[in-house]
């Protein structure tokens, strides 16, 4: 079926159940950022495949809601299928709720899997269609399951154990750090069901999702145990056996009845990742923030030296990759999907890389001015040599999981090209530079990487950084450097954060320029912090406008370049190091 058909057959369901319109969120019963292959309903039903788009259908109307990492992508995904883009943060553009108020009328119905709404969405949900009389319905099964006769089953990944000389600190450790907050706050237990806070906690990873190391499971650990829902078939003799010292291992069905069991027991569940058909089997429950969000986002110094080794032997990749770009392009042949093929080559000879930690965005010419595009091949351009190459990539090792940008002149540039490219890398190495005091969030310091296009009446409509996992997701809170973050959370030492500006010009060109950086302690003043970048990769000085560079951030940029040899030149044979020496070569 073509989403016309899909939509068509969706609505005969939507009737059978008595709904006026069905609503499909982005996310799985875990909250999860990106979806294991069985949950990507949204993608199934639209066609559109990026990561944050929901999906709301009523019997005559079908519209999509997505950000403006995606809009060019969802354009062209969605033309045909008979759903209307809602381009989010646009003027004009209803919020979801806001617009089934409007095409619904009171006493009509809004259905929902419960599976996939978490508290907080639910809450919300039912309070902006309830104040205009509209009914929230929740539909145990889901309505597209019932219609996605080839759905692929969960995944049977072996779950892995995550070693100690790679986590810094052992799973008893931090569920002893847990229980006594758990007793602090007074909760006899907690459910939990985000699968990278059941990763950390336990020391475990698989790979249910792609690019993911995690899971799908539930825990729930109480002040004297802990146990971790799964598929049993994932789970080895050996490993069950290691996992038995601190935790049982149930059937992941088990969840529902085991939490009904609990009675009267106060169960702390956190709202933004723990849904409502968990949520519905809670008699006692107490939805705060999970302190587990906070324990994980500082890393400990094993795992601070691993994501620094890590990003070591992820920058002789990207050595390797941007040598062979530049004589493989002239030769021709080269396309964004190929090189996005390439790129993971270089990283797998790594013995120890696992899997890229999120679908490289191969972007070239007007393709890199989609913010989060996915390279298919109907879409794959071919590399020429000229004009700008965007690629944002990134692995994942078991001592740490890496994220970088880099804009790349495959050849002759315009005067814009040049202009914006610098701008950009002004903006980066403005915020990366500029020490600040204790107490400051990422929201309030993210102006400084800005700074330098509002000068020049320029701007771009993503986040400046987010957080990034050890070995874990590559987008990881509680922190961020974004206009987003209404909670303006702390920035401490410890964390660990991507620093991305850019600058995008749709059908023409995109540039982005990342680094990952640790929140660290500034070494002469007390009571203030700087960014200790972590990303070793040379930064193409071809577009750079050096009359546009302050003296300050060409040493900034010169240092940064003398780092980046000394780190990666003794692991690199003659010929790369040769052409490493050239391209940090001190400029201005």
């Amino acid at each position: 079926m073509n989403a016309k058909q899909k939509l068509k057959a969706i609505r005969e369901l939507m009737k059978k159940n008595g709904l006026n319109a069905y609503y499909i969120p982005s996310v799985d019963p875990h909250q999860s950022e990106y979806l294991p292959e069985c949950w990507k309903r949204r993608h199934w039903l639209s066609g559109f495949n990026g990561s944050a788009g929901d999906l709301a259908i009523t019997t005559t109307k079908a519209a999509l809601w997505t950000d403006s990492r995606y809009f060019l992508q969802a354009e062209i995904q969605l033309a045909g299928s008979g759903i209307e883009l809602m381009r989010l943060g646009d003027p004009g553009v209803l919020a979801m709720e806001q617009w089934a108020c409007k095409v619904l009328k009171k006493g009509q119905v809004l259905g929902v899997d419960p599976a996939v709404m978490s508290v907080n969405a639910a809450m919300s949900l039912e309070t902006s269609l309830q104040s205009e009389g509209i009914k929230v319905k929740y539909v145990a099964r889901n309505l597209v399951d019932q219609l996605w006769k080839d759905q692929p089953e969960k995944s049977l990944a072996p779950l892995q154990l995550h070693m100690k000389k790679f986590a810094g600190e052992t799973a008893q450790s931090k569920l002893k750090r847990l229980r006594k907050e758990m007793i602090r706050c007074g909760y006899a237990a907690q459910a939990i069901g985000a699968l990278d806070d059941i990763a950390w906690l336990f020391n475990i990873r698989s790979s249910d999702i792609l690019c993911t190391p995690v899971a799908i499971s539930y825990a729930v650990v109480t002040r004297r145990g802990a146990t971790l829902y799964i598929d049993e078939r994932k789970v080895s003799k050996s490993v069950r056996k290691s996992l038995a010292k601190y935790l049982k291992i149930k059937s992941y069905k088990d969840i529902g009845s085991d939490l009904k069991k609990m009675k009267n027991a106060k169960v702390l569940a956190d709202p933004a990742t723990t849904n409502k058909w968990i949520a519905d089997h809670l008699k006692n429950s107490v939805f705060s923030t999970s302190p587990i969000v906070a324990m994980r986002a500082i890393k400990n110094p094993v795992q601070i030296e691993g994501l620094k080794e890590a990003h070591r032997r992820d920058g002789v990749a990207l050595v390797k990759f941007i040598k062979w770009l530049e004589t493989a392009v002239p030769e021709g042949g080269v396309t964004e999907m190929s090189a996005a093929v390439k790129l993971t080559e270089f990283r797998a000879e790594d013995k120890m890389f696992r899997d890229i930690s999120f679908d490289t965005i191969s972007g070239y010419a007007g393709n890199g001015a989609i913010v989060h595009y996915t390279v298919t091949p109907e879409s794959s351009k071919a590399l020429k040599p000229r004009g700008l190459y965007l690629v944002d990539s990134g692995g994942q090792y078991p001592d740490g999981t890496t994220d970088v940008t880099r804009t790349i002149a495959l050849g002759k540039l315009t005067a814009r090209e040049k202009k914006m490219y610098t701008l950009v890398l002004k903006g980066n190495i403005n915020i990366t530079m500029t020490p600040f005091p204790d107490g400051m969030s990422g929201q309030r310091l993210e102006i400084l990487a800005r700074q330098p296009l509002f000068e020049h009446c320029e701007n771009y409509g993503h986040g400046t950084g987010h957080g990034v996992g050890h070995y874990l997701g590559v987008h990881e809170g509680p922190m961020s450097v974004s206009p987003r973050d209404v909670a303006n959370v702390h920035l401490q030492p410890g964390q660990f954060l991507s620093i991305e500006p850019g600058h995008y010009e749709a059908g023409k060109f995109g540039v982005r320029i990342e680094n990952l950086a640790f929140v660290a302690s500034h070494k002469k003043r007390s009571g203030w912090m700087v960014w200790d970048v972590t990303t070793l990769c040379p930064i193409d000085t071809t577009p750079i406008e050096v009359d546009l560079m302050s003296p300050e951030e060409l040493k900034w940029f010169n240092d940064y370049h003398k780092r980046v040899f000394k780190e990666l030149s003794p692991m690199l044979d003659n010929e790369h190091k040769k052409w490493l020496r050239k391209k940090t070569k001190r400029i201005g």
